[in-house]
């Protein structure tokens, strides 16, 4: 039987895995499905820390302009809505506008609701839900799931096809597949080396809060722990890169908050952050309202205004005495005429510089990761290495908060799911040849078919881990149906091709020698 192997039990991970079962039922195919996630006890425990312990599963507003590299991410969104389209059998306006990420996570029965900016959610607002229904799902189309399985190295097929991949573990195990998807988290992708030319570029924390300089730093730190609402503007040497609104937080070392979250993605060191607290007053509009608000109070109180007076209700007063305290002004100070300028200065725009990332624990995501030229757009399989695909942060894709990132996991995750099962179920699988069959045969762990032990004869222990047989559990034998999104979904769907039949050790001794050249030329040449 062979088998997809899929490294990473995240949210990518967990996807591709219930795609790839999907997709073999609907072919009327059988292969191996094999999760293995390098935690010691459980899957899913990233899917946990989402949204605050909430999972914000996705945005009702999922548009490629979001995400860096949106080209890329374009594409894979046009080409999974024709995958739903088609496995739907249908074309009407709602079949072609639905959400095929909510969709599927609807058929494993899930029911979410939206809030504010378009941020979706589970409806029992807790992320243990999806991961209750991920790993039901998993469990009923018969997901071979196995913990604490660090991946450290992934093996391509022999030159010309034949063989199979071979995924080397941190416990000296190796497991045999015709179809990779690699699907771990950022920190994780740079630790896990792939066939060349696929390399993970440097992964940079990004989506989280910001480290200002020292002379910023006295700024912040008197309003440590305050929140603030209003804009946000990110600006390089004197032009404006781009601008968030939103909650923002002042922390001793920065600032933090939503809107300093999604800036980080584009802030460099050196940077300016500037401050709008006023968003809504057009700047050209400021010393008007400035002037008007000064004669209604004055008018009310009869007689001159303080500036810490003039600024009640309209910031808070620790922001006011320090924001005061920046343009060269104190609270006590009487507010007179001559002060508007400087006052507007201070309400549109108090100025910090940027320094780096403040606190990298806090930081959602990882920018880098192996580059998406490498990749199809239609599947996320590597175009100089078929049969195997990367998913989710792994590779350089990341979006601003509201659910993005965990959109593009589920996204990528059913497009390498349901191309790997159609490689597989389709014949071109790397192991039609019997190549990864002999290897497991060739294996001196007889418990099971899916591992061989690594050549380590001086580690005096026995480091093979056994995997559960699937024969006598739920398969993926259902009717046929639906369609792939890779470039092979026109292909019909049929069930691989068998193995050779079994030969002694003598035949296969004489056809490792002289046969295998010429069976492998005869298979390309079909």
């Amino acid at each position: 039987m062979e088998t997809i192997a899929i490294i990473g039990g995240g949210a990518s991970g967990l996807m591709a895995a219930v795609e790839a079962s999907l997709a073999l039922r609907q072919a009327g195919a059988v292969a191996h499905v094999a999760l293995f996630e390098a935690d010691p006890e459980r899957i899913g425990r990233s899917i946990l820390a989402t949204g605050n312990g909430r999972c914000n599963i996705s945005n009702a507003c999922i548009s490629a302009d979001a995400y860096r590299n949106q080209a890329f991410v374009g594409q894979a969104l046009m080409h999974l809505q024709s995958a739903y389209a088609a496995e739907r059998g249908a074309t009407s306006m709602r079949t072609l506008e639905a959400n095929p990420v909510l969709e599927r996570f609807a058929d494993m029965g899930l029911v979410t609701r939206e809030e504010s900016e378009g941020r979706l959610y589970p409806m029992a607002n807790k992320a243990t839900s999806v991961l209750d229904v991920l790993r039901s799902a998993a469990a009923e189309l018969g997901v071979d799931v196995q913990t604490d399985k660090l991946a450290s190295r992934v093996d391509a097929p022999a030159p010309g096809g034949a063989g199979c991949f071979n995924i080397r573990f941190a416990d000296k195990t190796i497991a045999h597949a015709a179809a990779v998807i690699v699907a771990v988290g950022g920190r994780a992708a740079s630790g896990i080396q792939l066939p060349e030319p696929l390399a993970c570029s440097d992964m940079q924390p990004v989506l989280g809060p910001l480290r200002v300089d020292a002379r910023s730093a006295k700024l912040t730190r008197q309003l440590n722990n305050i929140r603030v609402r209003g804009t946000v503007h990110l600006g390089r040497g004197g032009h404006r890169i781009a601008s968030e609104r939103g909650e923002l937080l002042f922390r001793d070392y920065g600032v933090s908050g939503v809107s300093v979250f999604n800036l980080s993605r584009f802030a460099q060191p050196g940077d300016d952050l500037v401050v709008d607290f006023l968003p809504d007053i057009p700047p050209q509009d400021m010393e008007r309202f400035m002037m008007t608000r000064r004669k209604r109070m004055r008018k009310l109180l009869g007689g001159p205004l303080t500036l810490d007076r003039f600024l009640e209700g309209l910031l808070l007063p620790a922001v006011s005495a320090a924001a005061l305290r920046q343009v060269g002004l104190r609270t006590g100070d009487r507010f007179t005429q001559e002060m508007v300028p400087q006052l507007c200065d201070m309400l549109k725009g108090m100025r910090l510089t940027v320094e780096g990332i403040g606190d990298e624990r806090q930081c959602q995501v990882r920018r880098g990761g192996f580059p998406v030229e490498r990749f199809s757009p239609a599947t996320c399989e590597a175009l100089d290495v078929p049969g195997l695909f990367v998913t989710g942060e792994a590779l350089d894709v990341d979006a601003p908060c509201g659910g993005f990132n965990l959109h593009w996991a589920w996204l990528s995750g059913m497009l390498a799911g349901r191309a790997a099962a159609d490689r597989v179920s389709s014949g071109e699988g790397v192991e039609c040849d019997g190549s990864c069959e002999d290897a497991r045969k060739r294996s001196s762990n007889k418990r099971s078919p899916f591992y061989t032990d690594d050549v380590n004869p001086s580690s005096g222990r026995d480091s093979r881990l056994p995997v559960a047989s699937r024969s006598d559990g739920p398969q993926a034998t259902a009717h046929a149906g639906g369609s792939c999104s890779s470039s092979r979904a026109g292909k019909p769907h049929h069930l691989r091709r068998p193995h050779h039949p079994h030969r002694d050790e003598r035949d296969k001794s004489r056809n490792q020698r002289g046969g295998n050249a010429s069976r492998n030329a005869r298979h390309r040449n079909r």
